[in-house]
């Protein structure tokens, strides 16, 4: 494969507590995304999505990057990660700059130069910021605008939405692809992935809660007017839902499993009391019978101690107050989200709509229908961001240097001053992060 198609495809990499997903893609004639192929490996290693053993985590992520490689007939470098874990969390921060010329209209330099302020907030010891996400921004004490680039102004203030992380976590994971061969590109906040790959901007702009319940954590993203405004992940998600079923039914991790994903229901009163489902016994014992009555009640428990926290969440961000009010309700994504009847109890404890959310808002039509699991939101998400990067410079870089085995030149390089504004405030974290890899 030459250098000028290797170009075009794209990789994301979404390290979560059950499963390891690298999918590789590439954008068709419609600007759609294309999938040539993805990898799956059991996650070992990785608990409430954060790393606790690195030499399986390698592993599994070799094992699903080699499986993706072997499906596109690709050669894998590149990667887009997604973090998530119970170490995430998100604080509000407002702050302003006083500009020396008011004279002159506010430019993408002074924007950044407020950005780069935030980033500066003193943490706990051992957390670092990992997004700033500007919320709307004041101008002279003039609120609510959304764009400032352009106006006059000598105090340019804005609200922020930080998201903070382990800085051990990080670089575990860091750590992780490194010793896989692999170069991380970009490193992204996975609940802003799933959003990316399952919310219509429609959605976005009306106001919805995505929660995208995976195995290990509960990951939730709110938006409003376009912008997202919070950030949560819950440490828990559907593993205690199969724990809970393994000490309930006295059986083992496995059989929980198949049960909770072939006849689990979210919803207690779907099932009869007559309806009961056989597993056979270990070694030497007897089949055990268990009632899908009793089954559904144990699933019930704890899925609506998970809904109840994610909705505490939403009140958290101010979902009674008129002008916060999320219009397009509630989107379930993840593998936790194919739970039978949990649409239905989801609207039961919130009174808020819901629907099931599959990542096939960008996807090519003829993608195949285990693509758009929801199972893959994060993975999906990823994969656009990744391809958003790589078109971004593509055509750019291979004009400048198409020499195999050059590093791509650095972001000032490919990218003029209107482009500037567009790329994202993580760039700069990635490349001081990737530094700090290297030394570490």
């Amino acid at each position: 494969m030459d250098k000028i198609e290797n170009k075009q495809f794209a990789v994301g990499l979404d390290i979560g507590t059950t499963k390891i997903v690298a999918m590789v893609g590439q954008k068709n004639k419609f600007h759609k995304v294309e999938i040539i192929g993805i990898g799956k490996s059991k996650s070992l290693g990785v608990h409430r999505g954060v790393v606790n053993n690195i030499t399986q985590t390698i592993q599994s992520i070799q094992q699903a990057v080699n499986e993706a490689e072997l499906k596109s007939s690709t050669e894998i470098k590149n990667v887009v990660v997604g973090i998530a874990g119970q170490h995430i969390r998100s604080i509000q921060h407002s702050d302003y700059i006083t500009r020396k010329n008011p004279e002159e209209v506010i430019n993408e330099n002074d924007v950044e130069k407020l950005i780069n302020q935030v980033y500066k907030l003193v943490m706990l010891p051992g957390e670092e910021i990992i997004h700033v996400l500007p919320q709307e921004f004041k101008v002279d004490g003039q609120a609510e605008i959304k764009e400032p680039i352009g106006m006059y102004g000598g105090r340019l203030e804005a609200n922020f939405h930080v998201v903070v992380g382990q800085v051990s976590s990080i670089k575990n994971i860091g750590r992780c692809i490194k010793s896989a061969d692999l170069n991380m590109e970009k490193i992204t906040l996975e609940p802003i992935a799933s959003s990316d790959a399952v919310l219509s901007e429609e959605e976005k702009e009306a106001g919805v809660a995505l929660v995208d319940i995976g195995g290990g954590t509960t990951d939730l993203a709110i938006f409003k007017d376009g912008i997202i405004r919070h950030t949560s992940v819950i440490p828990f998600g559907g593993n205690v839902v199969t724990d809970d079923i393994k000490e309930g039914c006295s059986i083992i991790q496995k059989q929980a499993e198949l049960l909770k994903v072939k006849f689990g229901s979210a919803w207690p009163g779907e099932n009869k009391e007559t309806e009961i489902v056989s597993i056979p016994g270990l070694r030497g014992h007897e089949p055990k019978e268990i009632s899908l009555k009793t089954l559904s009640k144990i699933i019930n428990a704890r899925i609506v101690e998970i809904i109840e926290q994610v909705f505490l969440e939403i009140k958290n961000y101010g979902h009674d107050e008129q002008k916060k009010k999320l219009i397009a309700g509630i989107v379930i994504t993840g593998g936790g989200s194919q739970l039978k009847h949990l649409k239905q109890l989801v609207e039961y404890i919130t009174g808020m709509d819901t629907r099931i959310g599959y990542p096939n808002e960008h996807l090519a039509g003829d993608s195949e229908e285990d693509q758009t699991s929801p199972v893959f939101s994060t993975a999906v998400g990823l994969l656009m961001t990744a391809l958003k990067e790589n078109y971004d410079t593509n055509e750019l870089v291979l004009e400048n240097d198409p020499v195999e085995g050059d590093k791509d030149p650095t972001v000032k390089d490919i990218t003029n001053s209107d482009d500037l504004k567009r790329s994202t405030i993580f760039e700069r974290w990635t490349e001081k992060f990737k530094e700090f890899l290297d030394k570490a």
